[in-house]
């Protein structure tokens, strides 16, 4: 298959309905592997994202090394670590947000379905579109609560057979449609901080992504709003692979199957610099860690 920009690809291929997950996720992948390499990938891999080397600079500071990381399947994946390990620059990998910051540089690979997303042909857009990003504050447009979410379809272009449905869809599997459905046409600065942050979460959903990225996203809510979170979290996993960054610990235990921790080490020349130490089960890394500087971050010793 010929190397095509990956709009032609969406434009060829048939918009599925809702549902038939793995089969809407197999002929999306066909389809941009096509695209973006000429080469169909392994549908059957159990890693929808795989970071091999990754080391991340902003000019010429070295703010992360050497990472080697994989994500799977409907699988909900925390990573924590002290500030300043590189665990938000790692997330920002996933779907080239580092892109917007002027000198930021990535080196090594970031694989989708062994797609790069990196190369030399790979439609920006379209990586965002296929992984979403939420962000530690809610930034909902200055819009109404209806074209928040449909923002994302209308922009990228997406094929919906109807717009309402999709536009529901997405709230209802926010968990947010039973509290805005007769107020749609609100603005979305009305919700609650919790609500808005669902709204989102609905608004990355709006796009049909594989992979939904979590910057923080409960770091600037009360706990009742976070216990909504982690509940639509946990729902969501069934659907989507999450990748979640988060400074709460009880939080990456509550949600997580597997925890990355990162830690920052000092350089040669006096900087610091961030470091996967280890990747595991979430269970396994808050019960019997590999590493000792896991054990001390868990048991608070430092960070």
């Amino acid at each position: 298959m010929s190397r095509a920009p990956v709009e032609r690809a969406l434009v060829t291929t048939p918009q599925p309905e809702q549902g038939g997950r793995r089969r809407r996720h197999a002929a999306a992948v066909r389809s941009m592997a096509g695209a973006w390499s000429g080469a169909v990938p392994a549908i059957a891999s159990e890693s929808v994202m795989t970071l091999h080397d990754l080391s991340v600079y902003y000019g010429d500071f070295l703010a992360v090394h050497d990472v080697d990381l994989h994500f799977g399947y409907r699988e909900i994946t925390a990573l924590i670590g002290p500030s300043g390990c590189g665990k938000s620059t790692v997330l920002r990998c996933l779907n080239r947000m580092n892109d917007l910051i002027i000198g930021a540089r990535v080196e090594g690979s970031v694989t989708y379905h062994g797609v790069d997303i990196y190369g030399p042909d790979v439609d920006v857009i379209e990586v965002r579109r296929r992984v979403g990003m939420v962000f530690q504050k809610p930034n909902p447009f200055p819009k109404s609560i209806y074209d928040n979410i449909a923002y994302g379809p209308r922009v990228t272009g997406m094929k919906v057979a109807s717009m309402a449905e999709t536009v529901e869809h997405a709230l209802r599997s926010a968990a947010l449609w039973d509290e805005v459905k007769d107020k749609l046409k609100e603005n979305a600065y009305s919700l609650s901080g919790g609500q808005q942050q669902r709204l989102c979460i609905a608004r990355a959903i709006a796009t049909q992504p594989d992979v939904i990225l979590m910057d923080e996203p409960c770091s600037s809510l009360d706990p009742i709003a976070t216990a909504k979170i982690e509940d639509l979290m946990h729902s969501l996993a069934d659907e989507f692979t999450i990748i979640i960054v988060t400074h709460n610990m009880q939080q990456a235990a509550r949600v997580s199957q597997r925890t990355a921790f990162f830690t920052a080490e000092a350089d040669d020349q006096g900087g610091r610099v961030g470091r996967l130490v280890e990747v595991d089960e979430t269970r396994k890394i808050f019960s019997n860690p590999a590493k000792k500087a896991t054990e001390d971050y868990i048991s608070g010793r430092f960070g």
